[in-house]
């Protein structure tokens, strides 16, 4: 949504310079899109309860919605009860977990991401060739847990300095790392730079792994941030990609930055001296979220709204095949592509 001044001229003249500068992409990805839908006809077709390990994603609106409608987020599979349907987040889990599940007798939806699948997938594969695994992401976020559990004995959780300094390597030539997808891009490489002053034979994985929704809403904000007085990244302050968008714009030369979840969040005193307000929001979050703050800001005259368009996306992901398969038999239309 874009929202046209229906200033007069008058208004507009006292107004001055003040504008919105909107970064595209923002908000949803098609991880997340796939995983919120996965719920959504999950219960549609299932009924409620459906049970949630975890917050399918890191939202506070998008979990509240989905529990107005049924579903039920748990911790640890031990809290759903045996025979019961259980959707895996977006973040991914550890084989251990998949294994308690099987052995609960639970029915899984599995809405890990396909991006966060294919660093599994990586984790078995250099496991297995005996590789010591690298793993640049933050200790104990979910997606950090479930990627480190394919090779526990592989894998070294490197967060910041401390984890670089700390970190051993068996044989120097066979050391590779990997990354949790949300991180930021040139933080994630500085890390690099410093592992591999320590281990200078340190592999590259074969592909990028921060995914194409974290670089494309980060090289957004710089562009953004560097013309802005104020930003304002709409998301939850668990959400890692939320926070890194907060962090690139005030690096990229943004004079604030803050992070709200909603628009009533937003406060009077971050508009002093202000002329140009950048507006961004995370992988996690809905548009209508972004139109709240854009109807506030709106109301204190910033309704001049300029579109900062760095990327198209168009990437869609099937939903997961567990679901697939029994919304086939019943007849139903199996289409994951977003209407909101």
């Amino acid at each position: 949504m874009v929202i046209d001044s229906k200033n007069t001229a008058d208004d507009r003249q006292e107004i001055g310079a003040k504008k919105v500068l909107l970064a595209a992409p923002r908000g949803y990805c098609a991880g997340v899109d796939r995983a919120v839908i996965a719920v959504e006809k999950a219960l549609d077709h299932y009924g409620t309860p459906v049970y949630v390990r975890k917050e399918i994603v890191h939202n506070k609106h998008v979990v509240q919605s989905l529990q107005a409608r049924g579903a039920v987020f748990v911790d640890e599979v031990d809290e759903v009860p045996p025979g019961a349907i259980l959707v895996f987040s977006a973040h991914g889990v550890s084989p251990a977990v998949v294994k308690a599940a099987e052995n609960r007798g639970l029915q899984t939806i599995d809405a890990t991401c396909p991006l966060v699948t294919k660093v599994h997938r990586e984790v078995q594969r250099f496991a297995a060739d005996d590789y010591d695994i690298l793993l640049i992401g933050h200790a104990g976020h979910e997606e950090v847990e479930g990627t480190a559990g394919e090779a526990p004995a592989h894998v070294q959780v490197i967060d910041g300095h401390a984890g670089v300094d700390s970190s051993q390597v068996r044989d120097p030539n066979k050391v590779i790392w990997l990354s949790q997808t949300t991180l930021s891009v040139d933080e994630t490489y500085e890390t690099v730079v410093e592992l591999r002053k320590k281990f200078p034979t340190l592999q590259d994985p074969p592909s990028d792994d921060i995914c194409y929704a974290t670089q494309n809403r980060q090289v957004a904000i710089k562009k953004v941030g560097a013309a802005s007085d104020l930003v304002i990244v709409v998301g939850s302050a668990n959400s890692s990609n939320t926070v890194r968008l907060v962090e690139v714009a005030l690096e990229a030369g943004a004079k604030a930055a803050y992070r709200v979840d909603f628009a009533t969040e937003i406060k009077d005193d971050w508009f002093i001296g202000v002329e140009t307000v950048g507006v961004s929001s995370g992988a996690s979050v809905p548009e209508e979220l972004v139109d709240q703050v854009l109807v506030d800001l709106a109301s204190r005259g910033f309704g001049d709204v300029e579109i900062v368009q760095t990327a198209e996306e168009d990437v869609q992901f099937s939903l997961p095949k567990e679901l697939r398969k029994d919304l086939k038999a019943a007849g139903h239309e199996t289409e994951n592509k977003s209407k909101r």
